[in-house]
């Protein structure tokens, strides 16, 4: 059983209210959840929706069809009415016109508690009462949920509810909700993910200049300083969050910064002062449509060769793509480790999507466990912060310890103080760029999904691992040989690790299979980035870029078309 609910009106209606009372509440219930959100660059006005998909079993994409579209305005019943599956309702928030269903929530919270404030409660008795879900736990979840608020509000907002149930009864089982599954009551965003992360990693510095999509891992961070210790700081740009960052990390504090495309712009000559004086610092990139201010509110997948390249000159870097809300927590920690254990730049890179999407998974682990810092506690008396090692990592000690530790941005000898010597320039760099064979040594190998032998390999990148993994199910089913085989390391990349995955399932790049690039940009990035390195030759590009995900119902389509 898989159903869509599709809240939407203008920014300033309580749209997001809505839909995250809904989220949770049936996360309470047992069912799988999966939310996402499309809104508009406004304050108020214009036409924004929650997505909230339940199931029976896991879920790791959004639909296109809504079977329930919960309309707040005209507008969105105008817009999207196109968008309703077969056999889907619209509860509209107004009066009766053709092809809707008349519910009147904001005049009904009025007249219960004499403002609208609590439209959203009579929404959601009206949804739970549609799908035909126990009307008793959705009040039992309010009681929960607003405890805090006292029992006043409590008892408001399940009058609230409960009339929304009322005006709902004539249609009450009319679209079946999945079955309660067990699936765990842990509602969880891919921001949170990152950001509890972050904190329980150690970062004892945040600083960013707000910039969507990447202000909502700045806000959660900021929500987390008090119980981890974490001093958060706006600064005045991006120019001055990277220096900062790199100040701190010299100093020997795990820091971080969090941007946007436009950000990391401002952002690179910083992150080419962190590869010369070799510095741990990590960014998470929350990628959007470009290019300039392009879709703020929206997702891409357009800033990977950037990524890669940034910075002026020639250092290593390692630059990791999570998939899922897991894998964002999973890799907020490696890549902490990742820049501390080789004292050089890592780039988290998101999107818009991946942070904002909702989803039930079981409770992260929010216990501290701070990253090994690698620092040099006892150096020698003839300490050089840059001393040449067959690994390219130097002993790193940090200021005011036993050690004099120098550092310059410009080219420098083994102690750190500033060289015209080209000799010594060659050794430097040379010691540097070695760091990529261990970042190659530790290589994040690619997760294959699918049946062995399959005809199709999509190739997929951060965040379209749902959409694609979805995809790989829906054309299994209709018979049509189909697997993924996802990246969530994207730099650099270890040729023969992929080609050994690649092999053992039966699934030569290479050969006559059917390779298909599945990215959200126009020119497939990633693609041109494996072809670069010999791993693929032809290679189809599936690609969107238009400031919406993907979904695995359209991948299919798309494959199956081809």
């Amino acid at each position: 059983m898989d159903i869509n609910l599709r809240i939407a009106g203008q920014a300033g209606q309580g749209v997001q209210t809505t839909g995250s009372l809904l989220v949770d509440a049936l996360a309470s219930f047992g069912l799988h959840v999966f939310a996402t959100q499309s809104y508009m660059s406004r304050i108020r006005g214009g036409l924004n929706w929650d997505d909230i998909r339940i199931s029976d079993g896991e879920l790791f994409a959004g639909r296109d069809r809504a079977d329930l579209l919960v309309a707040l305005s005209v507008e969105a019943v105008d817009v999207l009415r196109e968008s309703l599956a077969d056999g889907g309702m619209i509860l509209f928030d107004g009066p009766a016109q053709p092809g809707v269903t008349s519910m009147e929530f904001t005049g009904s919270a009025k007249q219960i508690t004499g403002k609208a404030l609590m439209a959203n409660s009579v929404a959601a008795g009206a949804i739970f009462a549609t799908l035909g879900l126990e009307l008793d736990h959705l009040y039992q979840y309010l009681e929960r949920h607003f405890h805090g608020k006292g029992q006043a509000t409590v008892d408001m907002n399940i009058a609230c509810a409960k009339r929304g149930a009322e005006l709902a009864a004539p249609y009450r089982g009319s679209i079946k909700a999945p079955l309660n599954d067990g699936a765990p009551g842990n509602v969880c965003s891919g921001s949170e993910a990152i950001a509890l992360s972050a904190a329980r990693s150690g970062v004892k510095f945040v600083t960013a200049y707000p910039m969507s999509p990447s202000t909502a891992v700045f806000t959660e961070l900021a929500g987390l300083a008090d119980e981890y210790g974490i001093l958060v700081e706006q600064a005045e740009d991006e120019i001055a969050a990277v220096n900062m960052v790199c100040g701190a990390t010299y100093a020997g504090v795990p820091a971080m910064t969090v941007t946007s495309g436009g950000g990391f712009a401002l952002m690179v000559e910083g992150v080419a002062l962190a590869g010369m004086l070799e510095l741990p610092i990590v960014i998470m990139l929350g990628q959007r449509p470009g290019p300039a201010t392009g879709l703020p509110t929206r997702t891409a997948q357009q800033d990977l060769r950037f990524a890669i390249s940034a910075g002026h000159g020639e250092f290593p870097r390692a630059i990791f793509a999570p998939g899922t809300i897991q894998q964002a927590y999973e890799l907020t920690r490696r890549s902490l480790q990742t820049a501390h254990a080789f004292q050089t730049p890592v780039i988290l890179m998101t999107d818009q999507f991946l942070v904002d999407t909702r989803k039930n998974i079981p409770p992260l682990d929010r216990s501290p466990q701070p990253i090994d810092r690698c620092i040099v506690t006892d150096p020698p008396e003839n300490y050089a912060r840059y001393a040449l090692t067959d690994s390219g990592v130097s002993p790193r000690a940090l200021p005011g310890s036993p050690a004099f530790v120098v550092c310059d941005s410009d080219e420098h000898t083994e102690d750190g103080h500033l060289t015209e010597n080209l000799a010594a320039r060659v050794r430097q760099h040379d010691k540097r760029m070695a760091k990529e064979k261990g970042l190659l040594a530790e290589f994040l190998k690619p997760a294959y999904y699918g049946p062995p032998a399959a005809e199709r390999v999509l190739i997929t990148w951060g965040s379209t691992y749902g959409p694609a993994r979805e995809a790989v199910d829906h054309l299994n089913a209709r018979g049509i040989r189909s697997a993924m085989l996802h990246f969530a390391q994207v730099w650099p990349i270890d040729i023969e690790a992929v080609n050994e995955v690649a092999r053992s399932a039966g699934c030569e790049l290479k050969g006559k299979i059917r390779v298909i690039s599945v990215e959200g940009n126009s020119t497939g990035q990633f693609a041109s980035v494996l072809r670069q390195l010999g791993l693929i030759e032809q290679c189809e590009l599936l690609l969107r870029y238009d400031g919406m995900p993907f979904t695995g119902d359209e991948i299919a389509r798309r494959v199956a078309d081809g």
